[in-house]
Parts: structure tokens; C-alpha cells; sequence
């Protein structure tokens, strides 16, 4: 029996999905934690693509019970989507999800506003960060409330009060019918986990998003509503924290990070472009472009910190393969001081310079390798210099998006 949490350890798109797919193969129950559909977990199984959202990666193995934590916020309309395209690829849907009763539900208005406040900080849109200022405010509709009419009746209309852009009466009648279809999947999360733990089952904890977007730890403002880090599975779910036993970190062999923020390995347009296409750096919710810069061992270097990582999994090493000189960022340089530890002062993540060793690539293609000792041996230095620099062992490489291209160190 485990319990082990997966976590972002950079600014999301990290390759989470696929390496959670991977480690839900001994896992009993594989539980998300946090965020909502901003997030976007891809896994590639033979010749098809999933793209998931909200529902944990682990649903694409058989005989697996997924869960939905209290510390994701649901958008019933988006969650019922993803059902049906799951159902859709061959993929059925019952007994083997599960929603927390607690978890905050994602209104109509609440899109709205987050179009409106969320451009200048890059959200998605999708009206998260306005769902969790609800929670926090205790004026929040939970799933619950979708399955006690005049509990959610109550609470809307309360919410709604003196606006005439939204119709009550609809938005009431649409969530209604929401909660008919999705009563089936809640359940007292916090209950079902801990009984599973002390009947000695592997549980696997699925961060969204990435450490530099946590909400107390990231770049803030340019971060996320919620707590990405290995701490939110434990306020997420109800589970405490000495019952984790470890937490894995996934890192890109590069950097990428979506929508606005400091980004201090960024590359240059001609490099970018090249790095964006060969990794198919396109975020898997928004479609936006992903920016792409060197590897930034001081911001993992926080994220170990935080998040207490035992250990980091590396992917896309394949991206580089073409690469004659690889960069890592060390450092960094403010007004002739250095900083190796992360900074919180976003001046000086902005304008900062990185200060860089160099590796040298290993231009051979590493997309079919599957044993550690059959990397190009630059690679494998790249690798060790990684783990050297963040004092945290790495436990498996990524060298391509298929379940099969993964081998364990």
C-alpha cells in the first residue's frame, strides 16, 4: 500500500497525464485534487489521443475507481462533455468515478466574469479563479446543492440578487437537471479515501497545473486559484498528510510556461519556433502556443523545496535530441547580486539575468530507447547534471508521448 502524490514541478504541461497514466497501472484509486478544466492532461494510447480535463488519467485503465476531490471546482456542463466523449472512444463511465459531495460548483457567471478580469493575467476563461472567490467568500454552491432543490435554489438567488444579466430562473432549472445526471458519481470523498487507506489500497494523487502556478508558491498574480502543490492533496481530498508516503515531481527537459508571467530561459523567436513545433507546444485546453525557454533549475529547485519531492520524472528528453549545445539555468543575476534560491519579488524574475551552464547535446534520436543505459551518453550527463543541480534523484525519462515510451532509472 502507497499513498503518492504527482505534482507539476515547473508552470504545468509538464507531461502529468501521460506519467499518471503510467503509475495508475499499481494504483488502486487515482484521485484529482485541485483546479478545474483549466487544466489539460493528455495521454497517447496506440493510435488514440485523450485529452482530459477534469476526470483523472487513471480512468483509462480498467478497473480503476477515479475521484473527483473536494478542492477541484466542477463546471457540471464541461464534466458531463468529457463523460461523453469517453464513452464516445469506447470508455464507459460508472461505478468507476466519484465526486465529492464538497467540491464548488462552476456557475454560468462565473465565465463571465473571468473573461472579463482574467485576460490581463492569462486564465483560460473558464471562470475558475471567480468559482474559488466564491468558495472563500461561503457564498459557493457545492455539488451537493444540485441534488437539494431548495438548498440551490436558496443560494442562487441569493447570488444573483440586483443583476439582470443573468436569468435565475434558467440558470436554476439547467443545474437542476445537472444534478439529476450527476448524483450517481457523489460521494463523501474524505470517507471513501481513508476507509481505502486503512483497508491497505495504492492511491495515487493527481495534481493539476505546475508548482510555479500554486497560489501561495508560483508567480504570483500570474498563477492559478488553487493550491497546485503536494499540500493541496491533503486539504483537497481530506486525507492527512502523514498518511502520504511520496511525492514524484514531473519536470519537461526544457521550460514552457502558457499566457502571461515571468519567464526569465525564454528563447528567442527562431529557437522558439523550432522547440514549439518539434514538442507540440500548444496548450491541450486552450489551444494557445506555448512559450519555451531552457531548463530553470532554480525554479525546481523551489518546487522540490515545497512540494518536498522524493523524486522527479523528466520528459520530452527528445525534444533536445537535435539540439548540438543545451543550456540550464543555474542562477540568476538582479542589479549585480546572484540568486540560486527563487525569488518572490516578481521585478526581479522579470528582469533578471539567467545565468547558464552548457551541456553538450547528443544529436542522436532517443525516441526508441527504453533503457536508461542505452542514452546517448550526453544525454545521460544532461540528465545527471539535472539531478545534481536539484539534489533530488530522477526516477524515470519521457522520450515521447506514448504510453510505452517511458522507462524507470
Amino acid at each position: 500500500m502507497s499513498c503518492r502524490v504527482v505534482v507539476g514541478a515547473q508552470w504545468g504541461d509538464e507531461g502529468k497525464g501521460k506519467i499518471i497514466d503510467i503509475l495508475a497501472r499499481d494504483a488502486d484509486i487515482i484521485v484529482r485534487y485541485q483546479g478545474g478544466n483549466n487544466a489539460g492532461h493528455t495521454v497517447v494510447i496506440g493510435d488514440k489521443e485523450f485529452i482530459l480535463h477534469l476526470i483523472p488519467s487513471g480512468i483509462l485503465r480498467k478497473n480503476k475507481l477515479c475521484v473527483i476531490g473536494n478542492g477541484v471546482v466542477v463546471d457540471p456542463e464541461a464534466l458531463l462533455r468529457e463523460i461523453g466523449m469517453l464513452e464516445e472512444k469506447g470508455i464507459k463511465i460508472d461505478s468507476n468515478l466519484m465526486i465529492s459531495e464538497s467540491a464548488h460548483v462552476i456557475l454560468p457567471y462565473h465565465k463571465v466574469i473571468d473573461k472579463r478580469r482574467g485576460a490581463q493575467i492569462g486564465t483560460t476563461g473558464r471562470g475558475i479563479g471567480p468559482c474559488y472567490i466564491d468558495k472563500m467568500a461561503r457564498c459557493g454552491i457545492r455539488m451537493i446543492d444540485l441534488v437539494n432543490p431548495e438548498s440551490l435554489k436558496k443560494k442562487l438567488y441569493a447570488n444573483l440578487e440586483g443583476s439582470s444579466e443573468f436569468d435565475a430562473g434558467q440558470i436554476y432549472n439547467e443545474y437542476l437537471e445537472y444534478g439529476k445526471k450527476v448524483k450517481k458519481y457523489l460521494a463523501n470523498v474524505s470517507q471513501v479515501l481513508n476507509k481505502a487507506i486503512v483497508k491497505k489500497k495504492d492511491i495515487l494523487f493527481e495534481g493539476a497545473q505546475g508548482t510555479l502556478l500554486d497560489i501561495d508558491h508560483g508567480t504570483y498574480p500570474y498563477v492559478t486559484s488553487s493550491s497546485a502543490t503536494a499540500g493541496g492533496a491533503s486539504t483537497g481530498t481530506g486525507v492527512g498528510p502523514t498518511r502520504i508516503d511520496k511525492v514524484i515531481g514531473v519536470v519537461k527537459a526544457y521550460t514552457t510556461r502558457v499566457g502571461e508571467g515571468p519567464f526569465p530561459t525564454e528563447f528567442e523567436k527562431v529557437l522558439m519556433e523550432k522547440i514549439r513545433t518539434k514538442g507540440r507546444e500548444f496548450g491541450a485546453t486552450t489551444g494557445r502556443p506555448r512559450r519555451c525557454g531552457w531548463f530553470d533549475a532554480v525554479i525546481v529547485k523551489h518546487a522540490v523545496t515545497v512540494n518536498g519531492l522524493d523524486e522527479i520524472v523528466v520528459t520530452k528528453l527528445d525534444v533536445l535530441d537535435e539540439m548540438d549545445k543545451i543550456k540550464i539555468c543555474a542562477a540568476y543575476k538582479y542589479k549585480g547580486k546572484e540568486y540560486k534560491d527563487f525569488p518572490a519579488d516578481i521585478d526581479i524574475l522579470e528582469n533578471c539575468e539567467p545565468l547558464y551552464e552548457e551541456c553538450g547535446g547528443w544529436m542522436k534520436d532517443t525516441t526508441s530507447v527504453t533503457r536508461y543505459k542505452d542514452l546517448p551518453g550526453n544525454a545521460k550527463k544532461y540528465l545527471s547534471r539535472l539531478s545534481k543541480l536539484l539534489n533530488v534523484k530522477i526516477g524515470m525519462v519521457s522520450v515521447g508521448s506514448k504510453r510505452e515510451q517511458a522507462f524507470r532509472i
